[in-house]
């Protein structure tokens, strides 16, 4: 049963989840629903839930989103995506302005400043702010397999 839920409702929760980043949640506990309840068919709706998702190694529907944005920008930092997806972001040892800056020396990207809520949930802005606030054991993985593990 599992094998069929992860089949069809898992891979249409993962579909494009990266678009969803910084919504508020109450766009995105829908989703959270359907995936709660794909975890426990049969059961009622509020018994153990984070158990199951646990016991299933299932992320919640936030943690989901950022994993994703979070993966992509490995993969643009390890230049294994399109030239688009990487020029979308710029190093901060790249950056004129913040290339003298302590910070330029490890794996950080700049993120720009916006005036709107909106506008910081673009993915050229969300994704390098994601990515900076993951810790730097999991930002140096070498490979695919390793980030995803960490």
């Amino acid at each position: 049963m599992q094998q069929l839920v992860s089949a069809f409702i898992l891979i249409c929760l993962n579909y494009c989840n990266s678009i969803l980043i910084g919504l508020p949640w109450s766009a995105i506990a829908p989703l959270q629903q359907v995936q709660n309840a794909a975890a426990q068919p049969g059961n009622r709706p509020r018994d153990h839930v984070r158990s199951a998702l646990h016991e299933l190694q299932w992320l919640p529907i936030p943690l989901r989103i950022k994993f994703k944005v979070a993966m992509l920008m490995f993969l643009a930092h390890t230049n294994q995506c399109p030239a688009y997806i990487r020029e979308a972001v710029t190093s901060v040892s790249c950056s004129p302005s913040q290339c003298r800056l302590r910070s330029s020396d490890g794996t950080n990207y700049a993120t720009a400043m916006t005036r709107t809520k909106f506008g910081g949930r673009a993915f050229s802005v969300a994704r390098p702010s994601v990515w900076n606030s993951l810790p730097e054991h999991i930002r140096s993985a070498t490979n695919k397999h390793c980030f995803k593990h960490r």
